[in-house]
């Protein structure tokens, strides 16, 4: 009768099962967590109330921030609270809930990190056409593109995780619903389904690549014909950032979702996907606001104007 009963709801093993680990867990990842929304919310706040950061770079790095907050806010909440509590359950809706919105995070971070790669090839590359290029309809529409197409991928991996029948352990060794052991448990044949997420993801991942690394070649050719030092280190200035956090993302990203199914190994999933789903959400805010010079003035600015008002 077990191989006959279809499942209804999940049980998330997730992280570790050593109880004494489970507290200390628990509170660093309510730190991250925490420092993720402040980070990240207080960064759109900070872009939307200072007038010099309303010009494209900012505006797609506001949606990048937006993104991480749902990014972290889909997975964090669920695993702090299997931390704290006996709870493991996660209902059959709940969980492809879960995965429809991390999918659509992280498909968007990819298309925005790419699109931003773009706006820094025209601002370096093409300056005196910046304006017209990267008017503010293109940027909604590159944005707006952005969602659409990664609620598109979202939709297709929901069909192709659910609509395989489980019918077998309902026991993901996971901390949130993630394909691959998803996968694992349907008692069908899967290698179908493997291979249309494998070309989905493949093509998401290596276009935006694709666009990430021509748009980088041309701006380090152009840098390198610049002559004055200075401009040359403002150029990477503003460079930095952003490859820091394509790195981090992607590094992740295709240890993740782009190798052999022979060669996956849990525990070491675990690792990666925490790293890309609760660490680099966190990171982000951080790594531009430190090494950006435009963001810490305005921050500045905030904090002058606020010790006005007390005073």
């Amino acid at each position: 009768m077990w191989n006959h009963t279809r499942v209804s709801n999940f049980i998330l093993l997730g992280i570790t099962d050593q109880k004494e680990l489970q507290l200390p867990l628990f509170v660093l990842f309510l730190l991250i967590y925490i420092i993720t929304l402040m980070g990240n919310l207080g960064m759109i706040l900070l872009i939307k109330t200072d007038s010099r950061l309303h010009i494209p770079m900012y505006f797609f790095l506001s949606n990048l921030a937006f993104v991480d907050v749902n990014y972290s806010s889909s997975i964090t909440p669920n695993m702090l609270v299997s931390l704290l509590t006996e709870r493991k359950n996660i209902g059959f809706f709940a969980c492809a809930t879960q995965m429809f919105v991390f999918v659509i995070c992280g498909s968007t971070e990819c298309l925005l990190l790419a699109v931003m790669a773009f706006d820094r090839y025209v601002a370096i590359c093409n300056p005196l056409n910046y304006s017209a290029i990267m008017s503010g309809k293109w940027c909604f529409w590159l944005v707006a593109v952005s969602y659409v197409l990664s609620i598109c991928y979202s939709v297709l991996y929901i069909v192709c995780v659910f609509s395989l029948p489980f019918c077998g352990s309902n026991v993901i060794n996971h901390f949130y619903c993630d394909i691959p052991p998803l996968l694992k448990l349907s008692c069908s044949d899967t290698r179908i389904n493997q291979i249309v997420i494998f070309v989905q993801v493949s093509i998401n991942c290596i276009s935006t690549t694709v666009v990430i690394l021509i748009s980088y070649a041309c701006i380090l050719s152009t840098i390198l014909k610049i002559r004055s030092t200075t401009s040359k280190s403002k150029a990477f200035s503003t460079c930095s950032s952003h490859l820091i956090v394509v790195s981090l993302f992607y590094g992740t990203i295709f240890f993740m979702y782009l190798r052999p199914s022979s060669t996956y190994a849990l525990e070491e999933d675990k690792v990666a996907s925490l790293f890309y789903t609760v660490v680099i959400p966190m990171l982000n805010p951080l790594i531009y606001s430190l090494r950006n010079k435009d963001m810490k003035e305005a921050f500045q600015k905030i904090l002058e104007r606020n010790s006005v008002v007390k005073k």
